[in-house]
């Protein structure tokens, strides 16, 4: 079993902390000691795992500051998907089109591929079903309710959007 590394624990333990409040809102000390030993526990257990490059990305402000404005980007994504559904569904589910369509990624690295991947699927409407490679080149398998576009780089960019561009400027 490989040793656990203390930057890892760290950057693990304040990923955890952070979702700690986040998801209770409280700010007692009788819930932030709580939330830090459950913390502690899940980043002792959990950081060789999930730590695989680089543990203290997240410590370095540009980076910092690319999340954060990934953040904004996202919501607006998902926005946009969730109200093109309610129309769609409102609407009599007239106008679905549904189908797989190979998509290219212009990503480096296991992480970065991961969060467009699940960026895409947390979207309504699209479901990233493979990651494949292809002639040096990484493609996306996407299972999309509206086939409105059957030419790769188009149907990238439509399914895409912006989100490429904001996770290769947290992770590259």
């Amino acid at each position: 079993m490989p040793k656990t590394k203390l930057p890892a624990v760290i950057s693990t333990f304040c990923l955890c902390f952070g979702f700690w409040l986040l998801l209770t809102w409280s700010f007692s000390a009788q819930e932030m000691i709580a939330g830090a030993v459950v913390s502690l526990a899940a980043a002792l257990f959990a950081s060789k795992f999930f730590i695989h490059e680089d543990a203290t990305w997240l410590f370095r402000p540009a980076k910092l500051g690319a999340l954060i404005a990934y953040v904004p980007v996202f919501l607006s994504e998902l926005v946009k998907a969730n109200v093109d559904m309610a129309r769609r569904c409102f609407g009599g589910c007239k106008d679905v089109n549904p189908g797989i369509v190979k998509v290219p990624v212009d990503l480096k690295g296991d992480y970065a591929m991961d969060m467009l991947a699940n960026s895409i699927t947390l979207t309504p409407g699209t479901i990233t079903m493979d990651i494949a490679e292809q002639d040096g080149k990484t493609y996306y398998y996407i299972h999309w309710i509206d086939v409105a576009e059957t030419d790769r780089e188009k149907a990238g960019e439509m399914i895409k959007g912006r989100m490429e561009k904001g996770i290769r400027r947290i992770w590259q």
